[in-house]
């Protein structure tokens, strides 16, 4: 069991979360979720210790046994991928290092105890069977044995998180903590997930933004918000429902509380000044004092803005891709693939991994040179592409999130590039952030996208958009704005009706919420709804014109009416 009391985790004036007090069991499947950047990487991270909290306790068992998956795949990437998966046990992993080394050195140096500690803790763990285990997780994971030997930077980047997920698993940990294991996935590595997960006995803790995931597999939902963080029971679509409900009730708790306030400066105001009243307005005033309002912290989730623009209009025919083929070595991932896009078309990209979807748009916008074929761009096209991977941004360390942006548009303006950070949740000393210190979401969605919607372009590839990303930006990455005109199709006007418009939808609702027929006044204010003329305005006009439509709702819908 994991626990923690009175949690707490600060950067300078910035709170992420405080107060934090509950506990992981084992059997249970916990979902961490709020926005990017809210904390969630960073509790795992106290979780496992390379973390320190500002404030509170962390108690975990001492033979605890801990599985990790972090975002970065990054520093593996020279490493062959038998390595990688081998490392899941660091202990081991160590003590079969150590013992590499110790067998290489000159005989006159060998260390003859410190071979033979090495050699108990590698079979008291039962090291010699982990490489047989990690390469059988790594065949159930798709990746054949003949690639085990081979740097992982050979492979795309599903696979990739599958090799980091069989690290996890060769250790045999007693608790899963995961930050965002479905990025890079295809469908059916995210299915093998979810059962592998839901016959898990230990403890798992995962962070994501698929909200079906976490419906398929969490049983408790811990939300990470309003600068603490709450346990739900349920999956995520009994936590959405629980959060509103609570918010809704603490607001109306607060109102009713200032409701009374407000009433009793009232009549303070009014008799303070009479003798008569003193006592009472005295005795008002010390009973504003003993009601408190808890201010109501602000959420953490905010909506990106930005939009991307457009040079010009492009020519009718965007993209045309003709007989392409690429192949790495033996493997072959593109064949003769023809392809042809126009104007306003928006084309998806499916597959497995490792079949070469992101080959096949890196081809597009010339990062990768086929080995035949053709890419003609259509007349007045400017691409932009937003590439799956960050390593470019991990690469700049410590340079600021705006010196980064200036680079890319070192024509414009600093107005231009803080209103372009600005648009995508970067503001004040935001945009002084060193790029290798984002969170994992924040790293990718919010510099690479700003990135390219300075320069306006006529055609946007995207590879994986949705990896990292909050929910809030991928409905933003969607493009379809709720619409607020959609109740106007009502056959009323504008203007000085609204009033009839707002009790006609409400008779509506309240109709098809019952089984029951329409009543007569019912009736007769929907035909007066339709009958209503254009302009309505004066209270004398109004009267009369009403009476005139009732009378020919009478004439023409009499039947109808004895009918009821």
């Amino acid at each position: 069991m994991i626990a923690v009391s009175d949690l707490g985790k600060s950067f300078g004036p910035q709170t992420l979360f405080s107060g934090v007090s509950m506990q992981f069991n084992p059997g249970n499947r916990y979902g961490l979720v709020g926005a990017n950047g809210s904390g969630k990487s960073t509790f795992l991270r106290i979780l496992t210790g390379e973390d320190q909290p500002s404030e509170g306790t962390l108690s975990l068992p001492k033979r605890l046994r801990l599985g990790v998956l972090k975002q970065d795949h990054f520093s593996y990437e020279q490493m062959p991928i038998l390595d990688v998966a081998l490392m899941g046990n660091k202990e081991v992993w160590e003590a079969m290092v150590e013992k590499e080394k110790l067998l290489a050195a000159p005989e006159a140096e060998f260390d003859h105890e410190r071979y033979a500690e090495v050699e108990e803790l590698i079979l008291h763990s039962d090291g010699y069977t982990l490489e047989a285990r990690a390469g059988e997780i790594l065949e159930g994971l798709g990746i054949p044995t003949e690639v085990h030997r081979n740097a992982l930077s050979t492979l795309s980047g599903g696979f990739k998180l599958r090799v980091l997920l069989a690290q996890v698993l060769a250790s045999s940990p007693d608790a899963l903590l995961l930050d965002e294991p479905t990025n890079h996935l295809d469908i059916l590595s995210i299915r093998w997930l979810e059962k592998f997960l839901t016959e898990f006995k230990g403890t798992s803790v995962v962070i994501s933004h698929d909200h079906r995931f976490l419906d398929n597999v969490c049983n408790y939902i811990v939300d990470v918000d309003y600068e603490t963080m709450i346990l739900y029971p349920g999956n995520y679509q009994a936590f959405t429902e629980a959060k509103v409900g609570n918010r809704d009730r603490k607001e109306a708790e607060i109102g009713k509380r200032e409701k009374e306030i407000a009433k009793h400066q009232d009549f303070i105001d009014r008799f303070k000044a009479k003798a008569s009243k003193a006592r009472q307005a005295q005795s008002k005033v010390k009973m504003i004092e003993k009601i408190t309002i808890d201010r109501l912290p602000q959420t953490s989730r905010r909506y990106p803005t930005f939009k991307f623009k457009q040079v010009r209009p492009s020519g009718r025919e965007v993209l045309v891709m003709e007989g392409i083929s690429k192949s790495y070595g033996a493997k072959q991932v593109l064949n003769d693939v023809t392809l042809r896009v126009e104007r306003g078309e928006r084309l998806a990209i499916l597959g497995p991994n490792g079949i070469g979807k992101s080959t096949m748009l890196k081809i597009a916008v010339g990062e990768v040179t086929p080995d035949a074929g053709t890419v003609q761009w259509g007349y007045e096209t400017h691409p932009g592409y937003f590439s799956q991977d960050h390593a470019e941004l991990k690469a700049s360390g410590k340079q600021s999130v705006e010196a980064w942006l200036w680079e890319a548009v070192p024509g414009e303006t600093i107005g231009f590039i803080r209103g372009n950070l600005g648009m995508v949740l970067f503001s004040g000393d935001d945009v002084k952030k060193g790029v290798g210190n984002l969170s994992g979401g924040n790293l990718r969605a919010s510099p690479s996208v700003a990135c390219r919607s300075p320069s306006p372009t006529s055609w946007c590839s995207t590879s994986r958009p949705t990896t990292s990303t909050s929910k809030r930006s991928t409905r933003w990455s969607r493009g379809s704005k709720p619409t607020t005109a959609r109740w106007c199709s009502s056959p009323t006007t504008a203007g000085s009706c609204r009033g009839w418009r707002t009790g006609f939808w409400r008779s509506l609702r309240t109709e098809s919420a019952t089984t029951r027929a329409p009543t007569r006044n019912t009736l007769r204010r929907w035909a007066t709804i339709t009958l209503m003329p254009r302009r309505c305005s004066g209270r004398a006009g109004r009267s009369r014109r009403r009476r005139k439509t009732r009378r020919a709702w009478t004439t023409r819908n009499a039947k109808s009416a004895s009918a009821l």
